[in-house]
């Protein structure tokens, strides 16, 4: 748009906003975006004469809301020091939290005035925008629904978690009304664009920085409590989980679950508590303990100790049989996570079977259930027969049922002279049978009938009908066959498979963690290869990533990261979606943007976006 078109341009869109705001109809040419803004602001009642109050006029920016906001107190340094620039800049710069409420602003723009800038208080605006999108937003004059604005020019960009890469909030830069997007042209950024990306990013850096330093604080915590050898300790988070070896022998994983969950709440009601409750830095002594009522129902909550050493005393899971003492760990006056040490019982404590194989990690129902079963069965000694998808963990529970057994597969040689070996005792593991020649298939079926008790282990991955040959074998053991379940019906899974399937932590390769929004991810995908599909992707992260801290999801591969489909796409839409989606990620997820490198119009992108979702 040139500069002789732009004041035309305005003069429209502020023209179709008095005919809004009249109730009468718009013309053509509002974008949707903005009229379907006016009328949520129409819906939720905002005045759009409204003038600021006594108290929004003062000199003085908006106090702080919450007054000990963790967000604002990584921003502070930053805003302080980029503040006496703005008065001369005659623009202002605004701080809020994911709930739009001002934490900070500094400047001459009349934004600054708001202590909220949610639509439901004060109608469209750059930072709501910026907040619903997940990315930088601007809103220019007449966009806005309040008169006050109308020659207001803003532009926010939301400041994300380190840990999850949620929104923690949005930084928003304020000035008199320039040039940016009017009537869906784009006439370039808002000048204070690059000012607004600088300050959230190091927002973001530093509340990276702190986050990091806590985890250190837990780790130190965790190395002082544990300095004992053989002693069992385990140290909790919500993200990171440190286990001593002691630990792991008595722990059970519903145990660790349910310690998780416990200092969750602890951390929750730390962040509720009142101001002051907290300790120095990294003290896990004399401060707030976790306490249950006599009545518990399993959630925690803090109370300050009296006379007490500052910790707390939880039962622990039946099959874990015995307690643990949970001391909150603090650091800058926050709780931030537990260190708890394991007391078993006098009784005898049975330790869990060792895994030799990742592919049996799970404790969902599904799964322990199928286990059980394969466990009962195989005590005999006779022949077993496991079903389940591709890459369930067939071979793997095969394996871990028997000792010593000779491994066969049949996708990759004939059967040969093998089952000379069932006469010996051995086990023999015939991995996917579906792939036996037809006579290695008849040779099973003459010994199982004249040795039904020998110790054969056959894995069976349904597909194509079986032959005449094969479905006699099924038959023959169908009696004694566990079908696994998989991956996509045991979600709860996920994170001790994760756990299970990364590779040990070397020198300069620290351990995988996760994002809550890639955890997420992770257990709504169906995971058509199962857990073998899962190992892949943790090992190609492992081995080829780049960054620190928790894997995002942003990092996951696109059908992991976007979600399945809601329903069922053909092979041309998963195509077009595909493309979609990968010109969307190269144009930041500008749609406009994104449609012209597609040679397609914007509306065209819409409607398939809309399709794809059902």
């Amino acid at each position: 748009m040139t500069t002789a078109e732009r004041p035309t341009a305005l003069t429209s869109l502020r023209h179709a906003r008095e005919l809004f705001l009249r109730g009468r109809q718009s013309p053509d040419g509002v974008p949707d975006d903005v009229l379907a803004a006016w009328k949520r602001a129409r819906f939720f009642g905002v005045r759009h004469d409204v003038r600021p109050t006594v108290a929004d006029t003062s000199e003085t920016a908006p106090s702080p809301t919450p007054a000990e906001s963790p967000l604002l107190a990584a921003a502070r340094p930053v805003l302080d020091r980029i503040s006496e620039s703005l008065v001369t800049a005659e623009a202002c710069l605004v701080l809020t939290d994911a709930r739009l409420r001002v934490l900070w602003a500094s400047g001459c723009a009349p934004v600054h005035l708001c202590r909220d800038l949610s639509e439901e208080r004060v109608g469209h605006n750059s930072a709501a925008l910026a907040l619903h999108t997940h990315r930088r937003a601007e809103v220019h004059g007449p966009e806005h629904y309040l008169d006050r604005w109308q020659d207001v020019s803003a532009v926010s960009v939301p400041v994300r978690a380190p840990e999850t890469g949620q929104p923690l909030g949005t930084v928003t830069v304020a000035s008199g009304l320039c040039g940016g997007r009017v009537t869906g042209a784009e006439c370039g950024p808002h000048p204070g664009a690059p000012l607004a990306e600088a300050v959230a990013t190091a927002v973001e850096t530093e509340l990276l920085a702190r986050s990091r330093a806590a985890e250190r604080v837990l780790l130190d915590a965790y190395l002082r409590t544990a300095g004992e050898r053989g002693r069992p300790v385990v140290a909790l988070d919500g993200r990171n989980r440190l286990v001593s070896e002691a630990a792991g022998r008595l722990l059970s994983p519903e145990g660790l679950e349910e310690l998780e969950r416990r200092v969750v709440a602890l951390m929750r009601e730390a962040a509720r508590a009142e101001p002051g409750t907290g300790g120095g830095s990294g003290s896990v002594t004399g401060q707030p303990a976790l306490t249950l009522p006599d009545d518990t129902d399993g959630t925690a909550r803090l109370t300050l100790p009296d006379d007490t050493d500052g910790t707390a005393r939880l039962t622990l899971p039946d099959e874990t049989d015995g307690t643990a003492r949970l001391t909150p760990v603090t650091h800058l006056g926050s709780v931030v996570g537990a260190v708890a040490v394991l007391e078993p019982s006098g009784r005898p404590v049975v330790a869990a079977p060792g895994k030799r194989d990742v592919g049996l990690a799970g404790s969902s129902v599904p799964w322990r259930h199928a286990v059980g079963r394969a466990l009962e069965l195989a005590t005999s000694g006779e022949p077993l027969l496991l079903i389940g998808e591709r890459g369930t963990g067939k071979s793997a529970l095969a394996r871990e049922l028997t000792e010593m057994p000779l491994l066969m597969d049949a996708a990759e040689t004939g059967l040969g002279t093998r089952t000379d070996v069932l006469r010996t005792g051995r086990p023999l593991i015939v991995r996917h049978v579906e792939r036996l020649a037809a006579p290695d298939t008849a040779a099973l079926n003459s010994l199982l009938a004249t040795r039904p008790d020998v110790p054969l282990l056959v894995t069976y991955t349904p597909g194509a009908p079986p032959s005449p040959c094969l479905q006699r074998l099924l038959d023959t053991l169908a009696a004694r066959s566990v079908t696994l379940p998989a991956l996509r019906e045991r979600p709860e899974d996920i994170r001790e498979l994760l756990t299970a399937l990364a590779p040990d932590p070397t020198p300069g390769r620290p351990p995988l963690t996760w994002a809550l929004d890639a955890l997420r991810a992770l257990e709504r995908h169906p995971w058509p290869g199962n857990v073998t599909e899962l190992a892949h992707l943790v090992r190609t992260l492992a081995d080829h990533r780049r960054t620190t801290g928790p894997v995002r999801r942003t990092e996951l591969p696109d059908p992991v990261r976007e979600g399945p489909a809601p329903r069922p796409l053909t092979p041309m839409q998963l195509a077009e979606r595909s493309a979609i989606l990968d010109a969307l990620r190269l144009h930041g997820g500008n749609k406009a943007r994104a449609a012209a490198s597609l040679g397609i119009a914007r509306a065209t992108l819409y409607r398939k976006l809309r399709g794809y979702r059902g």
